[in-house]
């Protein structure tokens, strides 16, 4: 390699010489990863990226092939494509020299573009304008790198997508073009990739997800490519884009779901490998191996899209064969892509409250989830622990078990966690937790939090994590007994920390969420006193029933009512110190309001 490497780079060798060198270093990149590694440590990247300078045609050629060879081996890192900026705008240079040069560049692109940096490089060198017209060349090849290079260059990229959508080649648009290339009598690469070009460009807003383009054209597409006459490959790839196509928009969820009985379909993902007969079938035994992790990812991928807002698609998705036999056994399995996936369906399916009552209980669910829920990476975490909030909800059936089986503890640890969503999901999922729950649980979530982290998470710079730690402690504070027992032990930190906020910078929402936290202390028997012994409070009180924002003004007027109800003991005093504060003439001045609840009020 060293000798070949050599004589490729003098000057004093001919280009025929050259040439072949070359040729056969590049046969060498076709072998094993190890070839490759032992080429890279020849520092064979530099030196072919150098013979691109040459003048002759056949010698850039034969360097571009072994280049693309040695890029699309996992084993090399892509970065080595920019590590000089000059190479760029020399790679893009040669793409008008021939069809092999469009090819191999193009190839190179397409494998070297991974994630917005790269995209972005390519993008501002003009990689849209000159690769385009590769697009109607004569040469398939050509085509089919040049699709691929806008499939990974638009991929989750809405500054690439918004520009194609205006690019036009020989006066037709892209989407157009695309379109052409998505036809049934198109190679399945081609549909495929036109496909996945489409997706990007309507997931990043650049066309409208009603688009005839998608709706009558693509969508369809991506289903024929889950159906069982395709290749396994075919088959992920095809029901991974459409998962993504639909991910967020309902009527596309709902369109896709009676397309082709594509539910059905998808089920049939499971059944590899199938059972072998013959033994001429090791070697697709092998294959369907293989691909039988990715084949169960993008299944459960796509029903988790499927389900994602529809309560009937969710139903169909449930009464599948073994549905939920087979995702309580890929959150169990040993690839950490599937167990992901399989949560990730799991979660879309607790959205429906009708199923939690029902399969979700008679599959015991939450066992699998608390298991996953033991250290996995975070981003298992993150849906694990937003599948649980649901499980946790007060009409779940499982509620009772999963605080039997540690779950308190296990939440409050989340919501010390660096990462935000899973500070918001533990948080969240407590709150749940205390809805209408007995003493017994408030008291153990107040202990396993610690006032600590309770004052921690109440100065939280992210305000989902604010709102759902005081939506907690409101649902903490109900039921008087509940009341009056968490003020008779926390009271002291709580009016603190109603302080604290009721002073702080915060949005509407947050102060109406904290004064309906002082209403249901108010609410309490001897946990009012802790509102009439702190003048500063009622100040505050006094303060938001003038407030400009009805909402503030309403639940000011709640603690207040709930502090003077005759029928209970001391009120009388209770009503004299708020008529001597004043509040009385704010009453009648509420009285005459235009808005008619603060009037009624």
């Amino acid at each position: 390699v060293c000798r070949l490497l050599y004589l490729l780079q003098q000057e004093t060798s001919s280009t025929e010489l050259r040439t072949e060198c070359a040729v056969v270093l590049g046969s060498l990149a076709m072998g094993t990863e190890n070839n490759v590694k032992s080429l890279l440590d020849c520092h064979i990247i530099p030196a072919l990226l150098q013979g691109l300078l040459s003048p002759d045609l056949k010698f850039i050629e034969a360097c571009l092939r072994c280049l693309r060879t040695i890029f699309i081996s996992p084993v090399t890192p892509e970065d080595l494509l920019y590590t000089d900026a000059t190479v760029i705008s020399h790679l893009m240079a040669l793409l008008s020299r021939s069809r092999y040069t469009q090819e191999y560049i193009c190839q190179i692109f397409s494998h070297c573009c991974k994630g917005p940096d790269h995209q972005t490089i390519l993008f501002n060198h003009g990689a849209v304008q000159n690769i385009a017209h590769l697009l109607v060349s004569t040469s398939y090849k050509v085509r089919m790198q040049a699709l691929k290079c806008f499939s990974v260059l638009a991929f989750e990229n809405p500054q690439v997508s918004m520009t194609l959508v205006n690019v036009s080649v020989d006066g037709e648009l892209l989407p157009q073009i695309f379109v052409k290339m998505l036809q049934r009598d198109k190679p399945i690469e081609m549909q495929l990739t036109s496909a996945k070009c489409l997706t990007s460009m309507c997931r990043a807003g650049a066309i409208r997800t009603d688009d005839p383009c998608i709706v009558l054209k693509t969508l369809p597409c991506l289903v024929r490519m889950c159906s069982k006459d395709r290749l396994l490959e075919e088959r992920v790839e095809g029901a991974e884009t459409l998962a993504y196509l639909i991910e967020t928009d309902v009527e596309l969820q709902r369109m896709a779901s009676i397309t082709d009985h594509l539910i059905v379909m998808l089920a049939d993902y499971f059944k590899y490998p199938s059972s072998v007969s013959a033994i001429t079938d090791i070697k697709r035994l092998d294959h369907d191996l293989k691909h039988a992790h990715e084949l169960r990812q993008a299944a459960f991928k796509l029903y988790a899209s499927l389900g994602a807002n529809d309560e009937d698609i969710r139903k169909k998705i449930i009464e599948t064969e073994n549905m939920m036999d087979r995702i309580v056994n890929g959150l169990s399995e040993s690839s950490i892509k599937v167990r992901l996936a399989a949560v990730r369906c799991l979660h879309s399916l607790s959205r429906s409250v009708q199923q939690l009552r029902t399969s979700f209980q008679d599959h015991a669910v939450w066992k699998p989830l608390m298991k996953v829920l033991q250290n996995a990476p975070n981003e298992i975490l993150v849906v694990a622990s937003s599948t649980l909030c649901n499980l946790l909800l007060e009409f779940s059936p499982s509620k009772e078990p999963i605080l039997e089986s540690g779950a308190i503890e296990l939440l409050c640890s989340l919501t010390q966690s660096e990462n935000l969503a899973l500070r918001v999901n533990g948080i969240w999922a407590l709150m749940n937790m205390a809805f209408q729950a007995e003493q017994k649980i408030k008291s153990d979530i107040l202990r396993g939090l610690s006032t600590e982290q309770l004052f921690q998470l109440l100065s939280d710079s992210d305000v989902n994590v604010l709102m759902k730690t005081l939506g907690l402690l409101r649902n903490l504070l109900s039921t008087r007994p509940h009341i009056d027992h968490i003020m008779s032990t926390h009271g002291k930190q709580i009016m603190q920390a109603v302080t604290l906020i009721l002073e702080g910078e915060h949005n509407i929402e947050v102060k109406e969420q904290t004064l309906c936290i002082l209403a249901n202390i108010a609410d309490g028997t001897t946990a009012k006193e802790l509102i009439m012994t702190n003048d500063d409070i009622l100040q505050k009180i006094k303060y938001y029933m003038s407030h400009s924002n009805a909402k503030l003004q309403l639940a000011a007027m709640f603690c207040i009512s709930n502090l003077i109800w005759n029928e209970e003991e001391g009120s009388q005093e209770r009503q004299d110190k708020l008529r001597d504060m004043g509040v009385v003439d704010i009453l009648h001045k509420l009285s005459q309001s235009s808005d008619p609840n603060l009037c009624d009020k």
